[in-house]
């Protein structure tokens, strides 16, 4: 068989007949590398006839819908983002920065489950993943560690093993035969994931595969990759900070909402079942600038601090920063107090901060953020006692955010003696012990706090 070679962008896997200087499909410069390719029979769409086994168009109500086999993974928080357990068949690419715990939660989980389970490590040896074992305090003699880069001899070990479970550490490290490439180039990672893809949907066997990132936070290889998969979940968090938190980014058997937080110690990742006791830091005394806001994570209810500082710009131009809160959007709201309320911020340097390291992208944040900011600008503290939840318009008006019943449960289990909310909430006439204030003008607020 002929071999070829062709030019690939390791950004984003466009293919070019020839070397270029810069992909013209994202950019990057001195990113496209020449790599050997097999080549392929072409087979023509009409001579699809020719395979064994032809599928059928079916009209949709003759399609009959089983409901998806879940294994358990005996892992709340991980059960909790792939939408309870791990499906029968599916394949599942795990992401994160070097360091953050990938493979210490996969072997963990390895660890855990009745089910036998194949781990495949392409970067460590036996003996160093026994060390990790132990430190995890887990040995399971259902769990199958093996040391292999090559996809032919991984499938030899598990026609041999007949595992329920299949964990690959990492898809970047893995090679297969029919290609002449060096392992985590494009080709290499498109064909030895499209490999284990048909091995996951002809055994009905799940495959987990740990990916490498980018310097750019998106996962190493061609993009084709993350659409192959059935799920892509991103484990995320901060070296310095000891909470990791594992979201959903594609998953075609649940939600992509819903949120996972685990605690990073010496003995594995500790399940966090109750996050908003961590994103509410502990303080001794009144202090200002800081509110707390009623916000959903997919179906969970988080109550979170929200830090804001107000100074007198010492430059000509005032700073505006904001850590885990988006940036347009506090100037949106700066905008308002201005106009609506009446504060002079215009001179002002404002920084925010949403505690505990979340992303937060809920717009009922929004009020907490405006409380907070004017809180450190008047230098008057919010009562301990009080929370937010609520949406703040460019009207400066104070507009309904969903599922308000699960805010103000959540609130009323921590302790909050009062929530302010929207007055165009249809709240259900239940007693609630909590205090809630409705309110539909940003003024309104103010002359409640201050």
């Amino acid at each position: 068989m002929k071999t070829k070679t062709t030019f690939f962008c390791q950004n984003c896997g466009t293919q070019f007949p020839k070397w270029v200087g810069r992909c013209t499909s994202c950019g990057e410069w001195n990113t496209v590398v020449e790599e050997i390719v097999q080549k392929e029979e072409k087979r023509n769409w009409k001579q699809a006839s020719t395979v064994k086994k032809v599928a059928k168009a079916l009209k949709i109500h003759e399609i009959t819908a089983s409901q998806e086999d879940r294994i358990n993974t005996n892992n709340g928080e991980l059960n909790r983002v792939l939408g309870g357990g791990l499906v029968k068949g599916s394949v599942v690419l795990l992401g994160g920065e070097p360091g953050i715990g990938k493979s210490t939660l996969l072997l963990q989980i390895a660890l855990m489950m009745k089910n036998k389970v194949l781990y495949v490590s392409g970067e460590e040896s036996q003996s160093q993943i026994k060390l990790r074992a132990e430190r995890l305090q887990g040995i399971q003699h259902e769990c199958l560690i093996l040391t292999e880069t090559n996809t032919q001899n991984i499938f030899k070990i598990i026609e041999e093993s007949e595992p329920d479970i299949v964990v690959i550490d990492s898809i970047q490290t893995l090679y297969t035969d029919y290609i002449d490439a060096s392992p985590g180039s494009i080709s290499q990672i498109r064909e030895t994931a499209a490999e284990l893809i048909k091995f996951a949907k002809e055994t009905n066997t799940p495959v987990v595969l740990i990916g490498h990132i980018t310097k750019e936070g998106t996962i190493a290889g061609p993009k084709i990759l993350e659409h192959m998969v059935d799920v892509v979940l991103q484990f995320e968090g901060d070296r310095n900070h000891t909470y990791r938190i594992l979201r959903a980014q594609k998953n075609r058997f649940g939600s992509t909402s819903e949120l996972g937080i685990y605690e990073m110690l010496n003995s594995g990742l500790r399940e966090v079942s109750n996050p908003s006791e961590i994103l509410i830091s502990e303080k001794d005394s009144d202090l200002t600038g800081t509110a707390i806001s009623a916000t959903l994570e997919g179906m969970r209810p988080l109550m979170i601090e929200v830090q804001a500082l107000v100074s007198s710009a010492v430059y000509g131009t005032p700073q505006r920063s904001a850590t885990g809160y988006n940036i347009k959007r506090l100037n949106m709201l700066l905008a308002v107090l201005e106009k609506r309320a009446g504060f002079r911020l215009g001179a002002k340097d404002v920084f925010l901060n949403i505690a505990g390291g979340l992303n937060v992208e809920d717009p009922a944040i929004d009020l907490a953020v405006v409380c907070a900011i004017l809180s450190s600008n008047e230098d008057i503290s919010i009562p301990q006692n009080f929370c937010f939840a609520a949406e703040v318009g460019l009207a400066g008006e104070i507009r309904a955010v969903n599922k308000i019943e699960q805010r103000i449960v959540e609130a009323e289990k921590l302790g909050f003696e009062k929530i302010i909310v929207s007055r165009f909430n249809k709240i259900p006439s239940k007693n609630h012990a909590i205090q809630i204030i409705k309110v539909s003008k940003i003024e309104e607020v103010v002359q409640h706090l201050f």
